[in-house]
């Protein structure tokens, strides 16, 4: 299971640095009816490096798998969102309703994989 919490480690250590680096795509995320966009894009940016860092360094695992729970679940609906509106990911790009009704069926595996998370 160390191996699987590195690479998820490392996962979000990449995932929240493109919060930083993509900051308007992450935007497109947001449901419309949230305020303050780019702080909840930052945000979550933040908690997702936290988390990374956690899981990759192999420290503080239970609070990881925690956090990780939450957080999959607080953006969950984000990732609905976007499969309802058939929003793509880049603003002019095609959308792509398998790969976005895909992260939102993915989502209940990963929130199992990181309640277990030791």
């Amino acid at each position: 299971m160390n191996g699987i919490k590195r690479l998820a480690g490392l996962f979000m250590l990449f995932a929240g640095i493109m919060h930083f680096k993509k900051t308007k795509m992450f935007e497109r995320i947001v449901p419309p009816f949230l305020p303050l966009k780019k702080l909840i894009v930052q945000v979550s940016g933040i908690v997702e490096i936290i988390i990374g860092l956690m899981l990759a360094l192999n420290k503080f695992t239970r609070l990881a798998g925690k956090a990780l729970t939450w957080l999959l679940v607080l953006v969950w609906p984000a990732n609905i969102y976007m499969a309802m509106q058939n929003k793509p990911l880049k603003k002019g790009s095609k959308p792509m309703p398998l790969l976005l009704w895909g992260r939102v069926l993915l989502q209940w595996p990963l929130i199992k994989w990181a309640r277990s998370v030791k």
